[in-house]
């Protein structure tokens, strides 16, 4: 699963710079920034936090988009608020056939760039939260759904779910939560993989190269390490240091 996640603007226009293309990334910085949520130092998806996504429709130019996808059968804002928490994540193995991501998972695939996310390890009954992020610090490209809703009341909006995979072997022990059937990761994407899922899919073979990319991604480009509290008292916030580093001495990890 992935539910919290760290989120810069310096990381969201990665892929904009990519290309050189310095108007845009003005444009960006000046008229969609302002829009979004950012910078988030750590939100949970239950907050749904507005962010940047790069659509198939455009992939250099990112659009605003709120986290919890709203599938194009929602009728009402009222659906829809009983409906986005539960689209904040997509399973890999089952977004050609879920009712509320299998249109998406056609014909609107998107990135998400994060700096990293985060995930809470149980340990004597007490759970302790990790962040984690790639070990050459550049940012993580995530797979992700999106959808145009048209609010009846309230004009249209974009929304998106992030793609889940099974989790590597790091993951596995991060991620032990003893209520899950089986331990989850962000569906993280490399140089070439975020590039073929962007692919427009007309037949089903189209459809099983973009199940191929459903993987777990590589232990060895990831660190980790332990950080405050995320819920309850003594959650600090959204503030910068809430990514550092915090040591729990009674917390074995090997």
């Amino acid at each position: 699963m992935c539910y919290d996640v760290k989120v810069s603007l310096e990381a969201q226009l990665k892929r904009a710079k990519r290309f050189g293309d310095w108007a845009a990334v003005e444009e960006i910085m000046e008229r969609l920034a302002p829009m979004t949520d950012l910078p988030i130092h750590h939100s949970s998806g239950f907050n749904h936090p507005e962010m940047l996504i790069y659509t198939d429709e455009d992939p250099r130019f990112p659009v605003v988009a709120t986290w919890g996808l709203v599938p194009h059968w929602v009728s009402d804002e009222e659906q829809m608020k009983k409906t986005w928490n539960n689209t904040l994540n997509a399973r890999g193995e089952t977004i050609f056939e879920k009712p509320s991501f299998r249109e998406s998972a056609r014909h609107q695939r998107c990135l998400i760039y994060i700096d990293g996310f985060y995930e809470h390890h149980h340990y004597n009954k007490n759970t302790y939260p990790f962040y984690i992020y790639r070990k050459d610090k550049e940012p993580i490209v995530l797979a992700g759904l999106w959808n145009e809703w048209k609010n009846p009341d309230k004009g249209s909006f974009t929304s998106f779910s992030i793609v889940t995979t099974s989790a590597n072997e790091l993951l596995t022990k991060i991620h032990n939560n003893p209520k899950l059937k089986a331990p989850r990761m962000p569906l993280i994407l490399t140089d070439e993989t975020e590039e073929k899922w962007l692919n427009p899919i007309s037949n089903d073979s189209e459809i099983q190269q973009i199940e191929s990319i459903i993987q777990s991604y590589p232990n060895d480009l990831l660190n980790y390490h332990t950080v405050k509290r995320l819920r309850g008292k003594e959650y600090m916030g959204n503030v910068p240091e809430i990514s550092d580093e915090v040591v729990y001495e009674e917390l074995v990890f090997e």
